[in-house]
């Protein structure tokens, strides 16, 4: 596969293609990456939960941007693991360290969702209960 295509920088086809590649990568990260799948399936919690306590359209929005850039971080986590995996042949320790960095950008990013998460979802739970 050649990624760098000489046909033209600009066009339909071109711009069409493009679209092929990031399906590519949507099936590898689901099929390889543990981690994404049980984002995404949180995601699919999450939404379900929003649309049983009926959250505002504020609140969806807001969630429908944290959940989706919880599974970009992965991804891009992963690219970041396989170009270091790519660009070494044993042990480097600033390798280990930008695998960590960029693991800890997802996890940083998934902590901040799930104080969002509780901030939006616990008063309307309360409420149930009460």
């Amino acid at each position: 596969m050649n990624m760098d295509s000489k046909e033209t920088k600009f066009g339909l086809f071109r711009f069409l293609k493009s679209f092929g590649y990031a399906a590519e990568g949507m099936k590898s990260v689901w099929a390889t990456e543990q981690n994404f799948r049980i984002h995404a399936c949180v995601g699919v919690i999450v939404f379900f939960l929003a649309y049983i306590l009926s959250v505002s359209a504020m609140e969806w929005a807001v969630l429908i941007i944290l959940v989706f850039t919880v599974l970009a971080f992965e991804t891009m986590n992963t690219a970041i693991e396989k170009a270091v995996d790519l660009s070494v042949d044993e042990f480097h320790p600033l390798a280990k360290a930008a695998k960590d960095l960029a693991s800890a950008a997802v996890l940083l990013f998934a902590i901040c969702t799930a104080i969002v998460g509780t901030i939006i979802f616990l008063p309307k739970l309360l409420n149930l209960i009460i």
